[in-house]
């Protein structure tokens, strides 16, 4: 990418953010930023329940990342977030208007397999249903691109990045 963008890997859980999100961080030479680690306890301690987040607990969050995008304006770095609504995204949006996204696709099926076998993250699987809920697709006039996440990180990442790259491009 000619410009160092910050790159927001978006997406239901499940889909790689965690682990993908690295891993294009260094295939572009920029940091990464878990965006879990944004949340404050009280979403964590929320979701750990198998209660759903609701907007006003999702603000704090992502004006947290926002901020973490901001600083990172015209220097790059890649964060993770669900990023799920549109309203959040446009909040996103409104911190660095440079933040391009990365929406990470699946079938429900794999992706509730890869959720079932994680270990250790405070994310209920019987979450997931509220997640496809409440997921809204890029809209056209969004800076971003949709990947699948069918095949292994590596793959994964190697269409991320060629994506980001043709979105630079054009």
């Amino acid at each position: 990418m000619s410009t160092p963008h910050v790159v927001v890997v978006m997406g239901v859980s499940g889909t790689g953010k965690t682990t993908v999100g690295p891993l294009i961080a260094g295939a572009l030479g920029v940091p990464y930023a878990e965006g879990d680690d944004f949340h404050p306890p009280a979403n964590i301690a929320k979701m750990s329940a198998g209660v759903p987040l609701d907007d006003a607990d999702r603000w704090p969050w992502l004006d947290a990342i926002g901020s973490w995008a901001h600083e990172r304006a015209g220097l790059g770095g890649v964060v993770s977030s669900s990023a799920l609504k549109r309203a959040y995204r446009d909040r996103l949006r409104a911190a660095a208007p440079g933040a391009v996204f990365l929406h990470l696709t699946g079938d429900r099926s794999l992706i509730g397999r890869r959720l079932a076998e994680r270990k250790g993250h405070f994310m209920p699987p019987a979450l997931l249903d509220s997640q496809f809920a409440a997921l809204e697709n890029l809209e056209a006039d969004e800076a971003g691109v949709a990947v699948d996440v069918s095949g292994t990180p590596q793959e994964i990442t190697e269409r991320a990045v060629a994506a980001l790259r043709r979105l630079d491009e054009s």
